[in-house]
């Protein structure tokens, strides 16, 4: 069994968390998730709910895969150095390491996306692209791998990343019995991202 480590920050896109949290926990005895955080205290997403947490960053644990979703709470926690120590120190074990969302921010803060094709939410296109040096922005799709590192569009994007991944690490069969389980219709087509379009992302 594999362990994934999801990142906790005060104002998290819930979907962001938790759609990957579905897709995962959908193939039975394959992946065990930990809630990390800077503190011990719940989190509130943006949505309110305040959710546990497992371990903090000071207790240094290694997980197979990382996790770092987004949410306005990118905003207060984009330059925090606790935060992107973690990721960078957790990265550095992980097989995968995924953001979703604006969580792709704290990836290239942390230097992790340096001479990466990477992608983010096409809403927020623009602030995520500031950070990081040397990173190929994606615009037009809804997820992107490069190595062991994936990163997706916004929100649901996150959900067919975390299909993705599933299907790297486990064959195509595990892949769509996750969505099949979840009821959900499996985008396959990483470029096919209509909210580049909506927005205006190239």
């Amino acid at each position: 069994m594999r362990t994934i480590g999801a990142l906790l920050f005060p104002g998290f896109e819930t979907l962001d968390l938790f759609g990957p949290v579905q897709m995962f926990g959908s193939v039975k005895d394959a992946f065990s998730f930990s809630m990390v955080a800077e503190h011990s205290e719940t989190v509130p997403s943006r949505h309110g709910q305040s959710i546990g947490v497992d371990h903090t960053f000071d207790e240094n644990q290694g997980y197979d895969l990382l996790l770092v979703p987004g949410g306005p709470g990118t905003w207060d926690q984009i330059d925090n150095p606790r935060l992107l120590k973690w990721i960078a120190r957790a990265s550095q074990k992980a097989e995968v390491v995924m953001s979703v969302c604006t969580g792709a921010a704290f990836l290239a803060n942390a230097g992790l996306l340096r001479g990466k094709l990477a992608t983010t939410n096409k809403m927020n296109f623009d602030w995520v692209t500031q950070f990081g040096d040397d990173i190929s922005w994606q615009g037009r799709t809804r997820w992107v791998e490069d190595g062991k590192l994936f990163t997706s569009s916004g929100v649901t994007a996150g959900m067919d990343m975390s299909l993705a991944v599933i299907e790297v690490l486990l064959g195509v069969d595990a892949a769509d019995g996750a969505a099949i389980h979840s009821e959900y219709v499996r985008q396959r087509d990483p470029e096919n991202d209509p909210f580049a379009l909506h927005f205006g992302v190239e």
